[in-house]
C-alpha cells in the first residue's frame, strides 16, 4: 500500500467516527490526524484527500435576514469586526436565519461566544419576531454565569432596536454593539457559523419535506451534540472543540 493510500486510510477512520465528520475540510481532517500523531502538511492531507475524492466546494454564505428599521437609533458598533475575546462570555453576536420546511419556515436565533465558538443559546421558531431574539438571551442567562457588562453584537434589524430588546439587555446588563445598514462583514463570524450549519447539515437534506418540528430536532442535535462537543474547530488550539476548549481552559486556570 502507498504511503498516500495509508494516510486515506486513516482519514476514512476520522470520517467513520461521527457521520458529521463527512464534511471535514482540508485543515480540519489535518487537525484530526494530527490528534492521531499523524503530522503531515496541507498539501499531503490535500492531495491524498482529493485522490479519494474527499473534497467539497464551499457553498454560498447565506444572506442577511433581519430589515433595519431606518427611524429607530441604532447603538454604535463596538466590536468593530474585531471577533476576538480573551475571556469567555464576554463578546457575544446574534442573528437570525430561515430554513424552508414542509410546514412553513423555521427561524433560528442562536447566541454565539467568540472566545471559543460556542452556541451558548438556541431559540427557534416559525416568526422572527422581537420575542424570537429575547428568548435567546434570556436563556443564556439564565444558563452562563454572563458577567456585567458583556457585549452582545447584532445587525440592525428592527427587532434588536425594538424597545423591548433595549431594555432586555438594560436589565442584564449587557451592552448592545450593532452592524452598520447593509454591512454583513460586521457580523461575519456569526454568518460563518450559520454557513456551516447549513453546509454541512441543513443543505444535505431536503427540508422542505421535513416539519418545522423534526428540523428543529435536527439542528438541535447538530448543534449541541456534535457542533460544541465534537467538531473540530480550527481557531482553537489545537482544534478543540467549543465547549471541550472552554472546560480545558478552565482547569487550567483554575490549578
Amino acid at each position: 500500500m502507498k504511503a498516500w493510500q495509508k494516510l486515506l486510510a486513516q482519514m476514512h477512520k476520522i470520517l467513520d467516527e461521527d457521520e458529521e465528520n463527512k464534511n471535514y475540510g482540508v485543515r480540519r481532517m489535518q487537525i484530526a490526524l494530527e490528534q492521531r500523531g499523524i503530522k503531515r502538511s496541507l498539501s499531503t492531507v490535500r492531495r491524498a484527500m482529493a485522490r479519494g475524492n474527499l473534497l467539497h466546494e464551499d457553498r454560498k454564505s447565506p444572506d442577511g435576514l433581519t430589515k433595519a428599521d431606518k427611524k429607530a437609533m441604532r447603538p454604535q458598533n463596538i466590536i468593530k469586526q474585531d471577533f476576538s475575546a480573551q475571556e469567555p462570555l464576554r463578546k457575544l453576536l446574534t442573528d437570525i436565519t430561515q430554513i424552508p420546511c414542509k410546514d412553513g419556515k423555521l427561524y433560528v436565533s442562536p447566541l454565539f461566544d467568540c472566545y471559543n465558538g460556542e452556541i451558548i443559546s438556541l431559540a427557534m421558531d416559525t416568526n422572527m419576531k422581537k420575542e424570537l431574539c429575547i428568548k435567546t438571551i434570556t436563556e443564556a442567562y439564565k444558563n452562563f454565569d454572563i458577567p456585567s457588562g458583556a457585549i452582545i453584537h447584532s445587525d440592525c434589524g428592527s427587532q434588536y432596536t425594538s424597545d423591548e430588546y433595549k431594555k432586555t439587555l438594560g436589565q442584564l446588563h449587557a451592552v448592545q454593539s450593532m452592524s452598520g445598514v447593509g454591512k454583513c462583514w460586521d457580523n461575519a463570524r456569526m454568518e460563518s457559523w450559520f454557513a456551516t450549519l447549513k453546509k454541512e447539515k441543513i443543505y444535505q437534506l431536503d427540508t422542505t419535506k421535513l416539519t418545522v418540528e423534526e428540523v428543529k430536532t435536527i439542528v438541535w442535535r447538530y448543534t449541541f451534540a456534535y457542533y460544541n462537543t465534537k467538531r473540530i474547530t480550527t481557531v482553537n488550539p489545537d482544534g478543540l472543540p467549543p465547549l471541550v476548549y472552554r472546560k480545558t481552559a478552565a482547569k487550567k486556570s483554575a490549578a
